[in-house]
């Protein structure tokens, strides 16, 4: 007979294991090249001593002169708080006696749950991999007079919204206004209808992020180049940390001319080698034309995790919907470390349990925890292309 016994067991023995290798290995090509590791982990804080420039103790002398004057290397400590990355399962106690009798149904009701579990954890961890930590999704503004309707709230851009997808909305003061579920996404109309009435000021701008998100996000490739604070440290004065930003105007096209330059400077600055570079499915394919147009081969590339890439100079170039529009990201993975204070994992109660049942509900709950941040120990040894339109 199925019982909450029996699904925790098969949640703890069965299903863990292969939700974590989906999420370590399948969610993303960039993720996939990225270490995973326990160091520099203290209780909640993640703490990191990190070299940069040089060791000075170098030099050269006459046969009989003085040897070169010691000179360590110069560190400095990035400090954060690792990020606690969730993700829930809902079962009613109605499907589990309803397959009671049936292990193949009550398998299939297990596999689907985790299964949905999987794909939006790889949609949300994918989004905060190339972003900048704040969780934000788009702006709106509150227009009762058009849409008459606490319900209906229209947005700037749809790009990372879709319906099943609780969002919590803020004011521009930054207090928050509720939480919803969203319904319908009109992209053309660039609204989205919610579930639930939001009590906001009409005509009032607002910010949408993900339920519980809000500034509480890893640090994505786009905060490592662009945070003005970076793991504890102001970048404004420490050139080290600022990474090379080539900013395109609205007329400039794609060259690998361009794309040349980028490279080379990241490897003379730092004598680092791009060995990744992430863009836009749009700037992928101007690529694609462009070599089809200068008459050059197209190289293909099959990565970790069953990933397949074009490469520019045999460093694959990978698209993600994630990277803003007219952006490409050049890096070396090498520089990054996902620090976590352990894998996925199922958050228990204090009796061992993983299956927790809602309060005044007949609903029970488990929900899969990580606990990590993303750590690039050379910040400035990154280039970035921004505003590309071709």
């Amino acid at each position: 007979m199925i019982t909450l016994t029996t699904a925790e067991d098969a949640l703890k023995t069965l299903y863990l294991g292969v939700v974590a290798e989906q999420l370590n290995l399948k969610t993303d090509p960039l993720l996939t090249k990225i270490e995973q590791t326990s160091q520099d982990v203290w209780g909640k804080e993640l703490v990191k001593l990190v070299p940069y420039g040089i060791n000075g103790g170098i030099g050269c002398g006459s046969e009989a002169g003085a040897l070169p004057m010691a000179s360590s290397n110069a560190y400095t400590q990035f400090k954060t708080t690792l990020k606690n990355i969730f993700g829930t399962i809902e079962i009613s106690d109605k499907a589990i006696r309803a397959s009671e009798n049936t292990a193949g149904a009550f398998i299939n009701l297990l596999t689907n749950e985790m299964e949905g579990l999987i794909k939006a954890s790889k949609y949300n961890l994918s989004r905060m991999l190339y972003g900048n930590g704040s969780g934000l999704l788009t702006t709106g503004n509150v227009d009762y007079q058009n849409f008459n309707s606490p319900y209906y709230l229209p947005i700037q851009d749809s790009k990372y919204l879709h319906p099943g997808l609780v969002i919590e909305v803020y004011e521009e003061n930054g207090e928050s206004i509720g939480s919803a579920r969203i319904k319908e996404v009109l992209e053309a109309e660039n609204y989205v209808v919610l579930d639930n009435p939001l009590k906001a000021v009409p005509g009032e701008n607002v910010s949408i992020y993900v339920q519980g998100s809000k500034d509480n996000e890893i640090t994505g490739l786009k905060g490592v180049a662009f945070n003005e604070n970076i793991y504890g440290i102001e970048r404004y004065s420490n050139d080290w940390l600022k990474p090379y930003v080539s900013e395109c105007s609205q007329s400039s096209s794609m060259s690998l001319s361009l794309l040349q330059d980028i490279e080379d400077r990241i490897e003379e600055r730092f004598n680092s080698t791009v060995d990744y570079i992430a863009t836009t499915y749009a700037l992928r394919r101007t690529y694609i034309k462009l070599l089809d147009t200068n008459r050059r081969n197209i190289d293909y590339m099959e990565l970790d995790g069953g990933f397949k890439s074009v490469a520019f100079n045999g460093v694959p170039l990978v698209a993600s919907k994630f990277i803003d529009r007219g952006s490409m990201y050049f890096i070396n993975s090498e520089d990054f470390k996902m620090h976590q204070l352990c894998d996925w994992r199922w958050l228990e109660s204090e009796n061992g349990k993983i299956l927790q049942q809602k309060p005044g509900l007949p609903v029970f709950t488990a929900t899969l925890v990580k606990y990590a941040e993303l750590i690039c120990d050379r910040p400035g040894a990154m280039g970035v292309i921004t505003g590309l339109t071709k």
